[in-house]
């Protein structure tokens, strides 16, 4: 629908409504409602309520009022209407006002054709009550867009297979073992994998922009700031010695915290304050119990097995996922609003950890997928949505609902990565506001296994995320505050 069509709702005729057995069937409002489209996921509605609405409305408040009104020179209960009508109008006039429209949105919930995704902004204290005539008022609304659901049966994917060797295996415990290991000096010149302590100066055009002190930095291939990649890292502090300074020019991405360096050109100068060597630590029976309670080291060898599985089963998942949704959503040309994305952001953010968490990745895996997100936040974002719209309509189709025990095995997944119990991983998501996207997360899962068990695969092989990032919560424009709390990696210094 055009932004100029407008959408008439039949107007809501006052018959009964159902209500429980026993009481008053409640009458519903003579509701005309006028919706205009400014966009494909936003509704302008106009609503007009009857006055002989308003006025029932009024004498209901004053009727439930005269047993028990306070009137100087009556007893309470004894005044008379008109006097009580007239001493208690503006507070009853408020109370209808606030009932009026708490009501009428109700019905029009009820009575809708589109699908709200955020509350009514609806400016309550400009809404006036006339002393004659209608009451009118207007509120914008977010929506689902209405499309055409594709074609999602017997889609041709790719699906990527792999078996874990001894070699994988050894290679994923001595990452396991860097998280735990000790930081010792260092007294040669640094070499790839071993760690500085810096202080971080950021400028543009002269001016510092941003620092910080004493930040420990891995040497990685590249290094991953919130709002931008320093890709030559590696390359360049190889080789360096307490005292020796390096500097980068790093181009900020368009989604960077501060909004008036995006797309700008930032300098960042390193001074080495310290070299480190990562010491690994002995398999001993004490860190095997440090690890996971492990009664030996094939148990422990067995849970990395298993662990590596569950980051090729999220290989998998990621790679079906993409090639679903590129498919479905070729047609989603609707445009989004730029508020909305803003709001989703940091919701999107938190269910691609929550995601990587359950797979059981690092949380240093995981901090350099957060940057990356950060610096494309309102493409990923726009992406998300569009790809969440249409699995949620497949799932309604579908009748594909959650329950309680896909709650606990997610929340027991994410738990095991994060070394917390499963009870507190749960308070956490209910207390910061996150189970709806945890239903979100799940509710997708389902509905993109329906899609691949109609689907028609071919089995390639399976090659590992080579990359050798190292990532900081850092951001070189500044204005970097985290939405949500930064992944953490705890690596102990002697």
């Amino acid at each position: 629908m055009s932004a100029s069509e407008t959408e008439e709702l039949d107007s809501i005729d006052a018959t009964e409504l159902d209500s429980p057995e026993g009481e008053e069937p409640v009458q519903p409002l003579n509701l005309d409602v006028q919706v205009t489209s400014p966009s494909s996921c936003e509704r302008h509605v106009t609503v007009t309520v009857a006055r002989e609405d308003i006025d029932r409305y009024f004498d209901k408040a004053f009727s439930d009022m005269m047993p028990s009104a306070a009137v100087p020179g009556f007893r309470a209960g004894r005044a008379p209407r008109k006097i009580v009508e007239q001493r208690y109008k503006k507070e009853v006039a408020d109370s209808v006002k606030g009932s009026l429209l708490m009501d009428s949105l109700s019905q029009i919930s009820e009575s809708q054709d589109f699908a709200a995704i955020s509350e009514p902004d609806l400016k309550v204290e400009a809404v006036e009550i006339p002393d004659e005539g209608p009451l009118t008022f207007e509120f914008d609304i977010e929506v689902r867009p209405d499309f055409a659901l594709p074609k999602w049966k017997g889609l041709k994917l790719e699906r990527i297979i792999h078996t874990f060797t001894d070699a994988d295996v050894e290679e994923q415990i001595e990452k396991t073992h860097s998280r735990y290991g000790q930081l010792a000096p260092h007294d040669g010149p640094a070499a790839v994998g071993d760690y500085v302590t810096v202080n971080i100066t950021c400028t543009h055009n002269g001016e510092v922009v941003e620092s910080d002190t004493d930040r420990v930095v891995r040497i990685r291939e590249e290094l991953s700031l919130i709002d931008g990649q320093i890709k030559s890292f590696a390359k360049e502090m190889t080789g360096v010695k307490e005292g020796d300074r390096r500097k980068f020019k790093v181009t900020l991405s368009q989604d960077a915290p501060n909004t008036e360096l995006r797309g700008k050109e930032v300098e960042i100068e390193f001074e080495v304050l310290e070299v480190k060597h990562l010491k690994l630590p002995d398999l001993t029976p004490e860190f095997l119990k440090e690890l996971g309670q492990f009664p030996n080291e094939e148990a422990y060898r067995m849970a990395v097995k298993d662990g590596l599985q569950r980051q090729l089963e999220y290989a998998q998942q990621q790679k079906a996922r993409k090639q679903i949704t590129a498919l479905l959503t070729e047609s989603a040309t609707w445009e989004l609003p730029p508020g909305l994305l803003k709001r989703q952001s940091s919701r999107e953010l938190e269910r691609a950890v929550m995601e990587l968490r359950r797979a059981g990745f690092s949380e240093g895996e995981i901090r350099a997928q957060q940057n990356l997100l950060r610096q494309n936040s309102a493409a990923s974002t726009a992406k998300a949505l569009k790809e969440h719209f249409i699995l949620e309509r497949i799932a309604e189709e579908e009748k594909i609902d959650v329950e309680e025990g896909d709650y606990e095995r997610e929340i027991f997944l994410i738990a095991m990565q994060s070394g917390e119990s499963p009870r507190r991983v749960r308070a956490q998501l209910e207390k910061r506001g996150l189970m709806d996207v945890l239903r979100n997360q799940i509710i997708e899962r389902k509905v993109l296994e329906l899609v691949q068990s109609e689907a028609q695969f071919k089995d390639v092989a399976y090659k590992a995320d080579e990359s050798n990032v190292e990532a900081i919560h850092f951001a070189a424009g500044g204005g970097g505050e985290s939405v949500i709390p930064e992944a953490t990696e705890e690596v102990e210094t002697e």
